[in-house]
């Protein structure tokens, strides 16, 4: 952890010395308050003593300057403080987006891995501003009082040194270690907690139409339940942490009047000195309130940042984010294809970028059957094989392009450089058996094939590993750069229906969007109306999701549809299909993972898995 914490200093700027200046300002603030209590006791029993107004005078003023500037001090180091943690907030936050955008999130448990990226990061900040201050600040003041106090009586300096430290630092670490368990166990108990409420959230439908509900709550109530306890536990040790500091600094008022009287009484120590004494135990006390909640946040802050470093340190899956090509830009700084009035630009295949290419020369080991591809029939003059693609692998189809009724674009010349191929491929989750192997297929510009078989089969894994997000575990795959993507559970937020297909290409002009809307049946949708998951039938989200696809700028060489006529009625299937069918162009090459027979029957090859 004092790893982390040294990089990210290190990555934001003048990250240490600005951390020097909290710290001074901290040890201002505690000093001046300690001082505060001190010159305090100091003024009202010089006043006591009846001496001449003149002698009043310099304690008065040091009253009135350390009660004025305690305050500044505190908001100047609270300022600094969290300024500087924020930005180490910022920076450690930044880093587990770019590597989360380098990897897949597919698999991962959702819940757990956004308490990661929220609350797990900003324990960064409680090591900052509620652990390394604190002590800082004390130890330094605890340091410089003692000193002092030494010139008015080396014993009772000597013993307020000995309490300071058994109960600012000794109290506080056995503290921490008698709760280490319970502030442990928060961390991991919040993630299980958000895993659950992330499932209900998820599947609140379900639950309600199967009666599944009450098991639910129960084991949502268990969770909370758990952390609870877990909490009560660590604020009962933190309780008699703090009486055990009260305790020990109350011990550092008994030294302090019982040395001090006894200097007073031999002359040795003047009354208004011993009550500075007396007095200033007490205002260290005052400072040592928080230190023990600090060890214990110490604690689960080391156990949060741990899982955020773990994430950091994480082998990678997949590739993540695929780069795509980007076409030059204009003066304005977006792509020139995405400027009002722009048409979409084709990939050529003479000219596009190097593909894609993962080739693992070990083989595997394989599991369950090898997948099978249907050839297109040869009574059908559509699906029959084209002689461009003869010289394929065996069992490889070569489905033509879409039918002239199915697409205007039917007609377009057709070029033969290979969108996607895949060559003897097994696939499967990191970690774990490969679920299919021996997939071959070999798809070019404009044609389209459905991917069926039964569920759990490894559809979605496929649609997965050629997107780079898993990598194969066996075999060759050689994929475009641009693959757009229809997921079964495309998401649909609470903003406005641009915003919504502005996902795909966030320079799209609306004009583009208006037209990406028709294409897809949608020309009635205002793009400023509000919509949500809630608010658009099945039928519009799944629209709308593919909208985003058509606003890609290039147009994607190819399309991937993951169940796109799921949770449809006959109807709404039929007419998003024959939308879909029509919108993209000849140089789109598909492939529609489906269990809908009539959605295979359109597609001239099927890839049965």
């Amino acid at each position: 952890m004092i790893g982390l914490v040294t990089r990210l200093l290190s990555a934001i700027p003048r990250g240490r010395a600005r951390f020097v200046a909290a710290i001074a300002l901290g040890v201002a603030a505690t000093g001046a308050s300690v001082a505060l209590l001190g010159v305090s006791a100091w003024l009202l029993t010089l006043a006591a003593e009846h001496p001449a107004v003149a002698a009043l005078t310099v304690p008065a003023t040091a009253v009135r300057m350390f009660g004025t500037s305690r305050g500044a001090f505190r908001y100047a180091e609270r300022l600094c403080g969290h300024d500087l943690a924020l930005n180490m907030q910022g920076a450690l936050r930044l880093s587990v987006y770019d590597k989360l955008a380098r990897t897949t999130l597919l698999g991962a448990r959702r819940g757990d891995l956004l308490t990661r990226v929220t609350a797990d990061v900003e324990a960064i900040m409680d090591v900052v501003v509620r652990v390394a201050l604190p002590f800082a600040s004390a130890s330094v003041v605890v340091l410089g009082t003692s000193l002092i106090l030494a010139t008015f009586d080396v014993a009772s300096a000597v013993v307020l040194l000995g309490c300071a430290v058994i109960a600012g630092i000794v109290v506080p670490w056995v503290a921490a270690r008698l709760s280490l368990r319970d502030d442990a166990a928060t961390v991991p108990l919040r993630a299980a907690m958000a895993d659950v409420v992330y499932e209900t959230a998820l599947a609140a439908p379900e639950l309600v139409a199967y009666g599944a509900s009450e098991t639910q709550f129960a084991k949502l109530a268990e969770a909370d339940a758990q952390l609870r306890r877990a909490d009560q536990r660590a604020a009962w040790t933190r309780g008699l942490a703090v009486g055990a500091q009260s305790v020990v600094m109350g011990m550092a008022v008994a030294a302090a009047l019982l040395f001090g009287a006894d200097a007073v009484v031999t002359g040795e120590l003047r009354a208004p000195a011993l009550a500075v004494l007396v007095f200033t135990p007490l205002a260290l006390a005052e400072s040592f309130d928080d230190l023990a909640k600090a060890a214990q946040v110490m604690t689960r802050a080391r156990a949060s940042l741990e899982r955020v470093t773990a994430l950091l340190d994480a082998a990678p899956v997949g590739v993540g984010d695929r780069a795509r090509t980007v076409t030059e830009t204009s003066d304005r700084g977006v792509p020139d294809s995405a400027t009002e009035g722009a048409a979409p630009v084709a990939h050529d295949p003479a000219s596009i970028t190097a593909l894609s290419s993962v080739r693992i020369a070990a083989a595997a080991e394989t599991s369950q059957h090898p997948a099978r591809i249907r050839p297109p029939s040869d009574s059908s003059a559509e699906c029959s094989p084209s002689a461009a693609h003869a010289p394929l692998l065996q069992h490889v189809a070569s489905p033509q392009a879409v039918p002239q009724e199915d697409s205007s674009y039917a007609t377009s010349p057709q070029t033969t450089a290979a969108v996607l191929a895949l060559r003897d491929l097994v696939i499967g989750w990191p970690d774990a058996p490969p679920l299919l192997h021996g997939i071959n297929l070999e798809l070019g510009p404009g044609e389209r094939v459905a991917v069926t078989g039964a569920s759990g089969v490894g559809k979605t894994t496929l649609a997965a590993t050629i997107l780079g997000m898993i990598p194969p575990a066996a075999g060759e795959l050689i994929a475009d750069d641009s693959i757009g993507y229809l997921a079964q559970d495309a998401h649909i937020f609470a903003t406005t229906v641009a915003e919504n297909v502005r996902i795909g290409n966030p320079w799209a002009t609306d004009d583009a969007i208006t037209a990406a809307l028709a294409r897809v049946g949608l020309s009635y949708l205002d793009l400023a109306r509000e919509v949500s998951a809630q608010t658009l039938s099945g039928g519009e989200a799944r629209r709308v999701a593919a909208a985003r696809l058509l606003v890609l700028r290039p147009a994607p060489a190819l399309v991937i549809l993951d169940e796109p006529t799921e949770h449809l009625d006959h109807e709404s299937a039929a007419a998003l299909m024959r939308d879909l069918w029509a919108a993209f162009g000849p140089t789109t090459a598909l492939l529609v993972i489906t269990h809908d027979a009539e959605v295979i029957a359109r597609c001239p090859g099927e890839l049965r898995l």
